[in-house]
Order: structure tokens, then C-alpha cells, then sequence
């Protein structure tokens, strides 16, 4: 029972992070380096978990303080802050894409290892978990995925756009992960009127990042080429 619950928690995580990693058309990264940002993604769970109980006893608990404070804020930061020290000057971060499918995968070994202690602290059904796979895990994936886009952007950009693209890359999922939760805790008997378009328009969002990230790909036409020479 203890490994069915496990699993099922586990499976969404998984299944997300092939479909973006299938997802890189032109120059697949290597997998030990998507696990490596996966794990750093899992690791960040008990870090992430004493910050927001240190601010939740310092500042106290709001509706606004929850969401933009203790859960988007500490989150989206310390998420963009492994993906920027730990791969954004990584030799392996050479194309558009790179920049979404490292994100995603910290955003997803996060869902991934929130999603199991959830399963196992909690007493969960399997609609629950389905759920949860609907909508926190693959939430925070596409929080990662605008992020990665952003941060792909600025890696070849130069100047004042690099600086202002990375700005972006955090401030704009951290402002779609606030209202996300904020929705949750305002709208407790409708939430979900609300919360499924506003996931709709984030897939929409993100798999329009994920086409243009590719379409800038700088071994699109190496690929190209490959394919009249065959």
C-alpha cells in the first residue's frame, strides 16, 4: 500500500519531466544533468519549509501573505536562485530551450518530493492525488517552464536585456504562483471556476514558450542540414 501511494505521488513528477525533456527537438541534454537539477529541486523541499515557518511566526498569516509571501515568494526565489548559480553559466546551457527544461526540472523535483510528503503525511485517495497532478505538480512545472524561458533569454541576450530578462525570469512566475495560491485560499467553494482557465491559459503560456524556445535553437539548422544530407 506504503509503495502504491508512493508511486502514484512520484508518477506525475515523472511523466512531466520526459514529456518537457522529449520536448528538446534540436540538441537533447544530457540526462545526468536534467537528473542533477531534479534532485537539487527535491533537496530545496526542507530549506523551503523552515524559511516559510520562520516568516509564518515572524509576519503572520494572510490571505496575501500566504500566497505572495510564504509560498510564491520563498519558493520561486530559491528555485530561481539554484537554476541561475548552479546552471545558467553551465557549459551544457547552449541553446533557448536548455533554460526551460533545467527550470522545469528544479520546479518538478520540487513538486515531485512536496507531492510525497503530502502522500504520506496526509491520508490520500487516488482522486487526490490525480488532482494534485493537475494542478500543484504540474502548477509549479509551468511556473518552472516561464521561468527557464526568461532565463533562456538572458543568457543570449547582452546589456541591459540580460539584467532585465532576469528580473523577469523570477518576477513573473512568482507573480502567476501568488495569484495561483491566492485564488485557493480566497475562493474556497468556487476555486475551481477559477483555477481552470487560469491553468489553461499557463499551458497555453508555456507551450507557446517551449515552440519559440526551440524555434531559436542555434542547431535547428544544423539539424536541417542533417536531414537534406540523409
Amino acid at each position: 500500500m506504503l509503495f502504491s501511494v508512493i508511486a502514484a505521488a512520484i508518477a506525475p513528477g515523472i511523466s512531466l519531466l520526459l514529456y518537457f525533456y522529449l520536448r528538446d527537438r534540436y540538441n537533447a541534454e544530457p540526462i545526468h544533468m536534467v537528473l542533477r537539477m531534479f534532485l537539487l529541486g527535491v533537496l530545496i523541499v526542507i530549506p523551503i519549509m523552515v524559511i516559510q515557518r520562520g516568516l509564518q511566526l515572524w509576519l503572520g498569516e494572510t490571505p496575501f501573505l500566504s500566497a505572495f509571501v510564504h509560498s510564491a515568494g520563498v519558493e520561486e526565489f530559491l528555485k530561481w536562485f539554484v537554476l541561475y548559480h548552479f546552471i545558467y553559466n553551465h557549459t551544457e546551457f547552449d541553446e533557448h530551450y536548455d533554460g526551460i527544461l533545467y527550470a522545469a526540472s528544479i520546479s518538478i523535483g520540487f513538486a515531485t518530493m512536496e507531492n510525497v510528503l503530502y502522500a504520506l503525511i496526509t491520508p490520500v485517495s487516488f482522486s487526490s492525488l490525480l488532482l494534485r497532478a493537475l494542478l500543484p505538480v504540474s502548477g509549479h512545472a509551468l511556473f518552472g517552464v516561464i521561468m527557464g524561458y526568461y532565463v533562456g533569454k538572458a543568457k543570449f541576450a547582452s546589456g541591459k536585456n540580460t539584467r532585465l530578462f532576469l528580473a523577469i525570469s523570477f518576477l513573473l512566475p512568482f507573480g502567476l504562483h501568488g495569484v495561483y495560491d491566492w485564488i485557493l485560499l480566497i475562493f474556497k467553494d468556487g476555486w475551481l471556476w477559477f483555477i481552470a482557465p487560469f491553468m489553461v491559459l499557463l499551458w497555453i503560456g508555456g507551450l507557446y514558450g517551449m515552440n519559440r524556445a526551440n524555434s531559436r535553437s542555434p542547431f535547428r539548422l544544423m539539424h536541417r542540414e542533417e536531414e537534406i544530407k540523409l
